[in-house]
């Protein structure tokens, strides 16, 4: 009898394990362990509320720890909070010695864009290599006691339940539970919200929807140098259209200026590249390579383009950030159309064309007879970061996801926001980028050329505030949703608000406001925005100019 109590006993205890650890629970539950993921976290612990991260990912910061070390900046005076403390623990980091293997300190350049690398006034640290940044997300983990369920994916169909216009929990694939008070979307997908049912926008808007001029169709607009500033043909025999286009050329027409389309700006990898010998990684070839894909790029040398490393921006210990530039680059364009919306399984699929396209960009600029000798030269300084990302054959874990969907929610920020033509409700962070979209179609035109187009890239004359507004859904959809990226506005908006300083910004007012609508129980609607101001200025955020 004693046996069997005890066989039941530990049965029973089982059971109970079992159960907690598939339904969990905390005050607010964050999904995705981004940059604003992160920050969101921390300040939800520093309000006192219990919180899980349940990240898709297992190398936490997106973008920040996966490769965009040169930071888009703006004005940095505009940076506040955890962000800014973001910052000043890399400017810690790299005050060690220890820091600076590859190279001395007093060598490294101290480059930013906008602003010196090291800002010694200040205590910051713009630029960065993405291993260090990772582990200043590490360091808010660790110190805060953040609990974080790692490679945890949202049941996208079925994984969301609502009562009475509120999400109770979410479900993701490995059958874990996550009940809260409050959820936060802090993926660049916004799989979360549209989950939930929540309104957003795919691509650009027409200039008529908003009011603006810069949204929509943009063909002959240039204002980076990323165009074809010569007649190139886009024919495999040039000037014989029966020859077929070249690859990566679209045949469809670009559209009318100022229309709306579902057409995304480009993806890339934003990658660490080394120049120390002892640090790097020739570039491999692809076993799918392919050098007629590459043609194109051919004949923009064959023009007399020069400009292949503009933006191989220098970031510490001889490393790079490396970025798109110029006509035909790592930018994959008109490749990721469907990403958005792609189920998990199309999404790694987008990623791998991506990932094949750029490692055989860089095999063809290193071996390719057609690409000029000084080019391949110089390339044969550079080599994948052997110290970055050595869990995935030193290639970034993130994918530069620019702009996948935006929230239509209680406010919609626009280019009029952006430009300073209105005035701002509610501020809850600041922005200061210009309007920047990369290019989000390539074609041919009527005379047989071939063409980019999409890429803008407008100033504002001052820094801007962000509403809170845009965080929030419509009260009818979900009062207890806040989406810090895919936030509510309009393509061209989104534009200077989707750089990384500004999303831990608003990851960390998504949290504040969070924990006060948890206080007051009631919608994130419903907020006393003067309460969340307060709280705010107290963290040190900055809010208007």
């Amino acid at each position: 009898m004693r046996t069997i109590l005890a066989l039941f006993f530990s049965l029973f205890i089982l059971s109970c394990s079992s159960e907690s650890e598939t339904d969990l629970q905390a005050d607010i539950i964050i999904y995705g362990g981004t940059s604003a993921g992160i920050t969101a976290a921390v300040q939800a612990k520093k309000m006192g509320k219990t919180v899980i991260v349940v990240s898709p990912d297992i190398h936490l910061g997106g973008l920040s720890s996966g490769g965009l070390g040169f930071t888009d900046t703006g004005n940095k005076a505009v940076i506040g909070g955890l962000a800014r403390e973001f910052y000043h623990r890399l400017y810690l980091h790299y005050q060690q010695d220890s820091a600076w293997k590859w190279q001395k300190r007093e060598e490294y350049g101290n480059k930013g864009q906008g602003t010196p690398a090291i800002d010694g006034e200040n205590r910051t640290m713009w630029i960065f290599e993405p291993h260090a940044a990772e582990r200043v997300f590490e360091d808010f983990v660790r110190e805060n006691q953040l609990e974080i369920h790692r490679d945890e994916w949202l049941d996208r169909e079925s994984g969301v339940t609502m009562e009475n216009g509120k999400i109770v929990s979410i479900r993701t694939l490995s059958g874990k539970t996550y009940r809260g008070k409050v959820f936060i979307d802090a993926t660049y997908e916004g799989d979360l919200m549209a989950s939930v049912g929540v309104s957003y926008h795919v691509g650009r808007e027409a200039n008529s929807v908003y009011g603006e001029t810069w949204n929509g169709v943009q063909v002959g607009v240039y204002q980076h140098r990323h165009y074809f500033r010569d007649s190139i043909s886009a024919y495999k025999i040039p000037g014989d259209p029966s020859s077929g286009l070249l690859p990566e050329i679209s045949s469809e027409l670009p559209g009318k200026n100022g229309d709306g389309d579902s057409r995304l700006q480009a993806y890339n990898f934003r990658m660490a590249l080394s120049r120390n010998p002892d640090n790097r990684v020739p570039f491999a070839k692809p076993d799918n390579y392919d050098p007629a894909r590459y043609e194109l790029l051919a004949r923009v040398y064959a023009a007399g383009w020069k400009e292949t490393f503009e933006k191989y921006d220098p970031i510490p210990n001889l490393k790079t950030d490396t970025n798109n530039h110029g006509p035909f680059s790592t930018d994959y364009i008109g490749k990721n159309y469907d990403y958005p919306e792609a189920s998990y399984e199309r999404r790694k699929e987008i990623i791998k064309e991506h990932e094949d396209y750029q490692k055989g960009l860089m095999y063809f600029l290193s071996n390719d007879p057609n690409v000029p000798e000084d080019v391949r030269e110089e390339m044969a300084h550079y080599g994948l970061a052997k110290d970055e990302f050595t869990d995935n054959d030193n290639w970034p874990h993130q994918i530069y996801v620019r702009e996948a969907r935006r929230m239509i929610g209680s406010y919609v920020m626009t280019e009029h926001d952006v430009l300073g033509a209105k005035e701002v409700p509610q501020p809850v962070g600041m922005g200061s980028y210009s309007l920047d979209s990369h290019n989000t179609q390539r074609f041919v035109t009527l005379g047989g050329f071939v063409q980019n187009e999409g890429d803008i890239g407008v100033h504002p004359k001052q820094p801007y505030s962000i509403s809170y507004g845009t965080l929030v859904p419509k009260k009818e959809e979900c009062s207890n949703l806040l989406v810090p990226v895919c936030v509510s506005s309009s393509h061209t908006a989104f534009g200077s608000i989707r750089m990384e300083p500004v999303f831990m910004i608003l990851g960390q007012s998504a949290a504040a406001a969070a924990s006060l609508v948890i206080d007051g129980n009631q919608a994130v609607q419903d907020l006393d925005y003067e309460k969340l101001r307060e709280v705010l200025l107290e963290e040190k955020q900055v809010l208007e100019n």
